[in-house]
């Protein structure tokens, strides 16, 4: 192979263009890097202005220095998880008492339903959690529970879409690719945003897109929610590893490609989208050197493992995922996504379900908090918890509910945010924000407010204009920083 493309090299009268090599070349995800190949070009690149992954300091001092999102798709309930109503107990099977706003299920308007789970508080603060996260109360003063956020999407992909990205109509970059670009990675060997067995319904890559950022700011996927875990936690990226090479073999490859690389940027205009596609190889092979063991969650102890629930079939999955988004962020991962799909969307049947769904996440989460505490990394990880919208208080289809993206909860931790603290609130039925209301946008601007970064300023010149991941809109959310 060498000999080939190397002849074929140096008899072209005309010099090949890179896109020619790699297809001559045939190469492989783990040999198609450009620099970064000796430890002083590596110490170099980590430092240079031109490398757009190289860490950039925050607009202010950070509270954060990484955040771990845990989804939850498909939306589960604020009534029976974080937010309970003593009026939905009162009136428990009696008419909806306002008009129903833009809904997602068609027909008739079911009564009002209570929680159906009991609320205990939890910890020295007290706050209530129902029965469905028994271990998650037991870490409730650790959290800041916000009861108060809006979106605007009833249907899940726009939803998910407005989650991610701050609009729930047009392609943009996500949270995840703006924290990113606006601070690189401090870890030059892996990914700087890592989602774990993604969604590939509702929006799918959307979702982790860096859309008009330049491409090296998207999210890296491990598998997607199809996968179980034993079917990728051999190799949760494929082809990372070259079966068919020496390091001195990929050495000398990557190098000729390199002096191509030199004669193209001589000969042509900068072409931004294949800068973005070699960065992106530059980086996989650079992940070479690390990332294999920063996935082998196996070498956990025993200890750790059933902490997380990963000796239990029931937890296995998310425990693997919460247990890897602990291993990325002790290797300076900047963003992490774990997400528990696509269970939670209960139209009928919640009892049932919800039971289900949070047996699989409920110790894992809890692992995930105690074991970022344990090791001093809770205080400058932000780690987050959110469906794309709650559930209604009227009952839909015997005990279920429908979508509700008009006062929902969700739950934060760790990363400079106030511990055993509830911010907002909903009506007495838990359908609208009413108190220190929190759209999308506002969650947004908190997010990164907690990482050093002004939202305002945080902006991308694109079609003639400077977007931001909050748009014109945003408000940080003063009340929960530390």
């Amino acid at each position: 192979m060498i000999d080939r493309i190397g002849s074929l090299y140096q008899r072209t009268e005309n010099p090949v263009s890179r896109r020619s090599w790699l297809r001559a070349a045939g190469c492989g995800f783990g040999y198609l890097g450009l620099s970064a190949l000796l430890a002083d070009e590596f110490k170099a690149l980590a430092a240079s202005p031109d490398n757009p992954l190289a860490p950039r300091p925050p607009h202010f001092e950070p509270k954060a220095k990484r955040v771990i999102f845990l989804f939850m798709h498909g939306g589960p309930s604020s009534i029976d998880t974080f937010d309970p109503k003593e009026r939905l107990y009162r009136d428990h099977g009696k008419p909806l008492p306002i008009k129903r706003p833009l809904a997602f299920a068609d027909g008739p308007v079911g009564p009002l339903m209570k929680p159906l789970w009991e609320f205990k508080p939890g910890g020295k603060s007290g706050i209530p959690v129902s029965d469905l996260f028994p271990r998650v109360r037991e870490c409730v003063d650790d959290l800041c529970v916000i009861r108060s956020m809006v979106g605007e999407g009833v249907d899940h992909g726009a939803a998910l879409l407005q989650t991610f990205t701050g609009t729930s109509t047009f392609i943009r970059p996500s949270m995840g690719s703006w924290v990113v670009y606006g601070l690189g990675t401090e870890n030059q060997n892996l990914p700087g945003f890592i989602t774990i067995k993604p969604a590939l319904s509702h929006g799918g890559a959307k979702n982790w897109s860096s859309a008009f950022l330049p491409g090296v700011y998207q999210g890296t996927a491990i598998g997607n929610s199809g996968l179980k875990v034993d079917d990728i936690k051999n190799e949760p990226i494929e082809y990372l590893l070259s079966k068919h090479f020496s390091p001195d073999e990929q050495r000398y490859e990557l190098e000729m490609l390199q002096n191509i690389n030199n004669r193209h940027s001589a000969m042509r205009k900068h072409d931004a989208q294949l800068e973005a596609r070699i960065q992106a190889f530059e980086l996989a092979f650079r992940m070479q050197s690390q990332a294999p063991e920063a996935f082998q969650v196996e070498k956990e102890s025993e200890a750790t493992k059933k902490l997380y629930g990963l000796d239990d079939p029931v937890t296995q999955d998310f425990a693997w995922q919460c247990i890897l988004a602990r291993r990325l962020a002790e290797r300076d991962v900047r963003y992490i996504q774990c997400t528990h799909s696509y269970k939670w969307d209960q139209h009928s049947d919640l009892y049932n379900l919800h039971t289900k769904n949070a047996r699989e996440v409920d110790k894992p989460i809890a692992g995930l908090l105690k074991d970022l505490k344990a090791r001093g990394l809770l205080k400058d990880t932000l780690v987050i918890w959110a469906g794309e919208f709650g559930r209604t208080p009227v009952s839909e289809s015997g005990d279920g509910r429908d979508h509700n993206p008009y006062g929902y909860s969700i739950w934060m931790a760790g990363g400079g945010v106030k511990a055993g603290f509830v911010y907002g609130a909903t009506d007495d039925i838990a359908y609208h924000a009413v108190e220190d209301r929190m759209h999308i946008h506002d969650f947004h601007a908190t997010v990164l407010h907690l990482l050093g970064l002004d939202h305002e300023r945080l902006t991308y010149r694109y079609s003639g204009r400077d977007f931001r991941l909050t748009d014109v809109a945003g408000v940080v959310a003063k009340k929960i920083i530390a």
